[in-house]
């Protein structure tokens, strides 16, 4: 259920929009984009063919807004194969050493980087120089100092640098804000969010050279953007710790579980668990004096938001019901989160989730192993 424009205005009005909803709903409630006819679309080049980038792939094919125009591939064999599905031309193709060459190539306005974790700062800063705008994955990179590194990057070549939380452009989740942000829980109180899954022997996420470290990085950051969305604060606190029960040689460089306790400076606490381990779902759920709201799923897609919050703010007042579930199917939400991003670049607006959010979270995530006495 996309957010009208009545209700959009109204969180305008209470200063909410500007940081946590997008300036320019990209899709309608059909999923159509919005974008005026003849506009021209915004050209990407994908760095990285892994799975994520597939979702970005075809998310992107499904825009009227945006465009794939290069790839960036360590495997030209695969690059070709994709290539030619995407009508991407062979001279567009790029390795991970002759990158640079890209900045020649005016077809390319943007790049996604969806390569591991620790080499996000290396290619952002290497496509800021190229002139080209940077859609980031997340988690942002692997140390906060990094992270600086990228949004400076970015600024002193004049392009925008957007983090890919896909979430924020996700109609249930957008609808759970407004229902927040309206009051009608009251103040937040208590939120707790749990996401994992029982990771595979040697993918790189379990890698401290590319991971950077362990679930945080991967399923924890779902958890701690989303504590700092709903309750709109940055954390003041924290307490954790760290679990690796399963000793089946996975777990040699990184820790399997992280569960831990966030505290806010208006008093709310947070609790999260993430984990390589086992699968745990993906789930938030938020609590307030006089309601509660829960989402189920925090994937590709089958979003699920229930509750109820009282009709006035006062006990024995009567329930009103939430139950939306989310009919889009991937990879919608990587259209709404491309599409957001293209019309930022032709329109010259600032990202909803900037380079700035990825920092936030990053300074979240070093300060929950910090508590747990792991050095990253």
């Amino acid at each position: 259920m996309p957010v009208s424009r009545r209700r959009f205005s109204k969180l305008t009005a209470m200063g909410l929009a500007a940081r946590w909803m997008p300036r320019a709903l990209a899709q309608t409630a059909s999923g159509q984009s919005t974008t005026p006819a003849g506009e021209r679309r915004v050209g990407y080049a994908v760095i990285g063919l892994g799975r994520i980038a597939t979702h970005f792939l075809q998310g992107t094919r499904d825009s009227s807004q945006s465009r794939i125009t290069a790839l960036v591939s360590g495997h030209r064999d695969k690059a070709e194969r994709i290539a030619a599905e995407y009508g991407v031309p062979l001279d567009s193709i790029y390795s991970y050493e002759d990158f640079d060459r890209i900045a020649a190539n005016p077809a390319v306005d943007a790049v996604y980087v969806a390569l591991p974790n620790s080499m996000h700062a290396e290619f952002t800063i290497r496509a800021a120089k190229a002139g080209k705008h940077v859609l980031c994955e997340k988690p942002m990179d692997i140390s906060s100092a990094q992270c600086r590194r990228m949004i400076d990057a970015c600024k002193a070549a004049h392009v925008k640098l957007m983090i890919a939380y896909r979430l924020h452009y996700e109609p249930t989740h957008l609808k759970a804000l407004e229902i927040v942000r309206s009051g009608k829980l009251g103040p937040i109180q208590s939120m707790d969010a749990n996401h994992g899954a029982n990771i595979r022997a040697g993918e790189w996420r379990i890698t401290k050279a590319l991971g950077g470290g362990g679930p945080m990085f991967d399923h924890g950051v779902y958890a701690l953007n989303s504590f700092r969305m709903f309750i709109g604060e940055e954390p003041s606190g924290y307490h954790a710790m760290i679990s690796t029960p399963d000793r089946d040689g996975r777990f040699n460089e990184v820790e399997e579980s992280v569960q831990w306790v966030t505290r806010f400076p208006s008093g709310a606490l947070a609790s999260g668990t993430a984990s390589y381990g086992v699968e745990l779902g993906g789930y938030w759920r938020i609590h307030g004096p006089w309601g509660f709201l829960q989402m189920t799923s925090l994937s590709y897609q089958g979003q699920h938001l229930f509750g109820h919050y009282a009709s006035t703010p006062e006990f024995g007042a009567p329930w009103v019901e939430v139950d939306i579930a989310s009919q889009e199917k991937d990879p919608m939400q990587f259209t709404r989160q491309v599409d957001h991003f293209s019309d930022c670049i032709l329109h010259a607006r600032t990202p909803n989730t900037p380079g700035e959010e990825g920092l936030a979270d990053q300074i979240a995530l070093e300060g929950v192993y910090k508590s747990a006495g792991v050095i990253l």
